[in-house]
């Protein structure tokens, strides 16, 4: 993917003008024997790089043939040749392989304007007419990442999807809810499930306002300051699907901020991809849930071993997302106006980033969806290390104890009603009477008076109680039933707003290659 030394005057020209000599030669139709050999040829090639945009530069030189054609800068029997020329060579990649096909040319611009003109002859050079490799690679690189946004847009819907239905089915669920990796305060798995999908619903807003910016065409710039031909830049961004276009040349073929901005808003849906993985990682340790069989292995010497490795790779992909973007914007910072080759190595940090980024979503929904929550370990679990505390120190307060003093007296029970879960075999939380009696020793300690002098004890039972204590949770966005499904509600709007605008845009894009193809068939 590097840049064009032909100026937008000469461009149409110049590869037509010893274009049979090129072929003849072997030599590519626009760096020519000026730049002929020698090791930097290789290290400068991008082409098997570029397979990944080979149909979006396809695509782009259609609407660019086109609109020179509409524009009375080619002759239409010309961008009939070229255009048919651009079929043929799609056909061959088809049917004999991208390699077999273009092997020629330092990228796949080259490659291609190469073989257009072996079919064609030196008219064949028309197509690069008023246009340079700069902002035929910029537009190319957009056209191709728009499908992979939208890619992964889908691809989290659908695990966003999984999330709502599994939080749906254990809204009730008892799971202990953890700080610093210590029992805290019981919540329920619907709860937790609920918190990733409103991550992931934020992850999305930023994927969407990315592509925004995405979705505008540099096409037309040419090489950096325009062209002296009358080229209609806003024909071309409405064949290819863009919403507009970069108004500054020298800005549409520098700038890679959207790029920058993908890959941060990719990174930052890892993080949270790998926060749940660690999540569902150390809950399998702890028995609160199976995995099924096809997102777990075992190990290749300890049989009785499940191993949550998909997950653990899931963990991973964080730390590969962070590290493309420190990349990019490493590679991208200071770099002078306009056109610059480093910028050749800045698509593939976020299409190796995308790819990982869209399989660990897929991953990730799948083990969620297919997760057996073990309801019994969970409710067991859910009340130990003294987890309804806070809601013994609430219930002091509202009796008219203040907050600070209702902490202590709570703060000098906890260790010893912590202690008293050992006395059941079973785990979970302590006996009420003997939690009870411990909070009454620590309430004449402190206040100079029974607990149940301060509080009703009936109240006080059902605040030591785990899922009394998650159902009075009932503030907006807390962790009671009711609570999570009016969240679940809103969660489940909210990912219809966001599926409407991905299908609405996928099929604007659809629409745009139909117009083109239709338009193509009209000369080819």
């Amino acid at each position: 993917m590097s840049e064009d030394d032909a100026t937008p005057d000469d461009a149409g020209t110049a590869a037509g003008d010893s274009a049979s000599d090129a072929a003849n030669e072997d030599e590519g139709v626009v760096r020519r024997d000026r730049f002929a050999g020698g090791p930097a040829r290789e290290f400068m090639s991008s082409l098997a790089a570029d397979r990944r945009i080979f149909d979006a530069d396809l695509a782009v030189d259609r609407a660019h043939v086109l609109m020179l054609a509409e524009q009375e800068i080619v002759a239409e029997d010309t961008a009939g040749e070229i255009l048919a020329a651009l079929e043929d060579i799609e056909a061959a990649v088809d049917e004999q392989g991208y390699d077999a096909v273009l092997s020629d040319g330092e990228d796949v611009h080259e490659a291609i304007e190469t073989a257009v003109i072996e079919r064609v002859g030196p008219e064949g050079g028309r197509m690069h007419t008023a246009r340079s490799r700069n902002d035929e690679v910029a537009t190319c690189i957009r056209y191709r990442l728009r499908e992979d946004v939208l890619d992964v847009l889908e691809a989290v819907a659908e695990t966003r999807e999984a999330l709502l239905e599994a939080a749906e089915a254990h809204s009730e669920t008892l799971l202990p809810g953890y700080t610093h990796l210590q029992p805290a305060q019981p919540i329920t798995v619907g709860f937790w499930l609920a918190s990733y999908e409103a991550a992931l619903a934020r992850d999305v807003s930023r994927l969407l306002d990315a592509f925004t910016r995405i979705n505008e065409s540099p096409l037309g710039a040419a090489a950096f300051a325009g062209t002296t031909f009358d080229v209609d830049r806003r024909q071309t961004a409405a064949l290819l699907g863009f919403d507009g276009v970069v108004e500054n040349a020298m800005d549409a073929v520098s700038t890679r901020d959207f790029l920058l901005e993908t890959a941060g808003a990719l990174s930052a849906l890892s993080t949270t991809l790998s926060g749940m993985a660690e999540d569902l990682v150390v809950y399998s340790n702890r028995g609160f849930v199976d995995l099924d069989d096809d997102y777990a292995s075992t190990s290749s010497i300890m049989p009785q071993k499940k191993n949550p490795d998909s997950l653990e790779l899931v963990r991973a992909v964080a730390g590969d997302a962070a590290g493309a973007h420190q990349a990019l914007a490493t590679t991208l910072s200071g770099l002078p106006r306009s056109y610059n080759r480093d910028l050749q190595r800045a698509g593939p940090h976020v299409w190796s980033v995308i790819d990982d980024v869209a399989s660990a979503v897929d991953v990730a929904g799948g083990a969620v969806a297919t997760a057996d929550w073990n309801a019994e370990a969970c409710a067991a679990a859910a009340g130990e290390g003294f987890s309804t505390a806070t809601g013994v120190a609430d219930l002091l307060a509202q009796s008219g104890v203040p907050f600070r003093t209702a902490h202590e007296v709570v703060a000098v029970a906890a260790e010893d009603v912590a202690g008293l879960e050992g006395d059941d075999p079973s785990g979970g939380a302590a006996d009420p009477d003997a939690a009870i009696e411990v909070l009454d020793d620590a309430a004449f300690a402190v206040l100079g008076e029974s607990i149940t002098d301060a509080v009703d004890e009936s109240a006080l039972r059902s605040a030591l109680d785990p899922v009394e204590s998650v159902a009075s949770r009932d503030s907006a966005g807390g962790p009671a039933p009711d609570a999570v499904e009016e969240a679940i509600a809103s969660a489940k709007a909210d990912l219809e707003d966001d599926l409407v605008a991905t299908v609405a845009t996928r099929k604007s894009l659809e629409g745009a290659a139909e117009r083109l193809d239709s338009e193509v068939s009209e000369y080819v």
